[in-house]
């Protein structure tokens, strides 16, 4: 129980520091957007030192592939389209429970967008003036539960020293990533048989969107053999997007990124050559070019650009991505309304016009129907989550299932059995 007594005192002076937080931000924010475009005047010349020098960085800097000041906005999005998003959840395996196991749950989400044209077989039996269009397929909202409880799954991570909560939460990323490329590409044929199918389902544009970055830096960590075993699950899905023209969009809501504000400490240091170990000893904080340490990329580009603008296109220079391959993340900025978002896709998309062009206008728009978040990410997460009452309900049916199965002395430990109650 939460002692607000308590909390009240300690949470005296945090107004106070975050007000001297706030005024000294706003001072490094106009130093920044002052040095801008003396930093765009010899911007090639910095990308030329980041490529040469990118080695002996101690900070992750992104590189800008259009102008540091470009600005452009978004039009609306085609009047056919459609929207899919993943999201997923987990209940961790206990030995404290009836059964030591892990359950993965991903949302499906899948909504399409404006009219679609009548069937052939709808127009031949009737005149064309009779069906001027149809009203598109359903939405698609559901989740695909996963149970891993084998021994040989259960402890596959333990060869790599890896724990087996940590290797559920690996696992799930791969999950959404391959549930979001099958639903994708198959629905509306995951819904039940339609009777009158437009006919024009299969031209109409889509788009697959995840929850947070497509950078997956939490696998930098692990040994190359099970840190390839993920990737290439990952990779052989979003082939099979980059084959079929859907692009991917990694939505990023409040980042804490600043590799788009790391590029312009190239510009401040005061050395011929960017050798960080060399010059400042490896030390980031006491660097003559770390000014701007209280700011997040954000934070700048929400000055720069009006509601429904994107910022430049930035290329990722995080060390995870030299096995990205064709799949290397780019990004950029936008100005969703209510704040300023990170959406990152691979480079097959940034390098397609129109691929990206689909991508910021599908994702706009998703954010004004989802009133300040997209609306399909938002109904994957709510279809996705494993509340309370849904972890007892699994529990209960699991026993239900192992006395069916004639198992005997199925209980909870003693400690979670007195954790459930309390006698004060």
């Amino acid at each position: 129980m939460l002692d607000f007594t308590k909390l009240t005192q300690a949470m005296q002076g945090m107004g106070r520091h975050l007000k001297e937080q706030s005024i000294s931000s706003q001072r490094y924010l106009d130093a920044v957007v002052a040095l801008l475009p003396e930093t765009e005047d010899q911007r090639h010349d910095l990308v030329l030192r980041q490529q040469q020098w990118g080695d002996r960085l101690i900070f992750n800097a992104a590189e800008p592939v259009e102008p540091l000041t470009h600005t452009q906005a978004i039009a609306t999005p085609p009047p056919q389209h459609t929207v899919c998003a993943t999201d997923g959840s987990q209940l961790a395996p206990s030995h404290h429970e009836i059964a030591y196991c892990y359950l993965i749950n991903i949302g499906r989400v899948a909504i399409p967008y404006g009219q679609f044209q009548p069937s052939p077989a709808a127009s031949a039996s009737s005149p064309p003036q009779d069906y001027p269009a149809v009203a598109p397929p359903r939405p698609l909202l559901d989740s695909q539960p996963e149970m891993v409880y084998r021994t040989d799954e259960l402890y596959q991570s333990q060869q790599w020293g890896i724990p087996i909560d940590d290797w559920m939460g690996y696992r799930r990323t791969v999950a959404e990533t391959t549930a979001l490329t099958d639903l994708s590409l198959n629905y509306p044929h995951t819904l039940a048989p339609l009777e009158n199918p437009p006919s024009n389902l299969e031209n109409v544009p889509r788009v697959a969107m995840l929850d947070g970055s497509l950078i997956h830096w939490n696998l930098e960590r692990l040994p190359h053999e099970a840190r390839d075993r993920l990737l290439a699950d990952i990779f052989k899905a979003w082939d099979t997007l980059q084959h079929n023209r859907i692009p991917l969009v990694g939505y990023i809501s409040s980042s804490r990124s600043r590799a788009a504000l790391n590029f312009l400490r190239l510009a401040l240091c005061p050395y011929e050559n960017p050798d960080c170990p060399r010059h400042c000893s490896g030390s980031s904080d006491r660097a003559p070019c770390e000014k701007f340490s209280a700011l997040r990329d954000v934070t700048v580009w929400g000055t720069l650009l009006q509601s429904g603008q994107r910022g430049p296109l930035w290329k990722s220079h995080a060390k995870i991505l030299d096995g990205y391959g064709d799949h290397h993340v780019y990004f950029c900025h936008l100005h969703v309304g209510s704040e300023v978002t990170r959406l990152e896709m691979p480079e097959w998309v940034a390098a397609d016009a129109q691929l990206l062009d689909l991508a910021l206008t599908t994702t706009l728009a998703q954010v004004q129907k989802g009133y300040g978040y997209p609306v399909a990410l938002a109904e994957a997460h709510n279809q996705a989550v494993v509340r309370g009452s849904d972890r007892s309900r699994f529990y209960a049916l699991l026993e239900q299932q192992l006395v069916r199965a004639g198992v005997a002395n199925i209980r909870t430990s003693r400690k979670e059995s007195r954790k459930r109650g309390s006698i004060a």
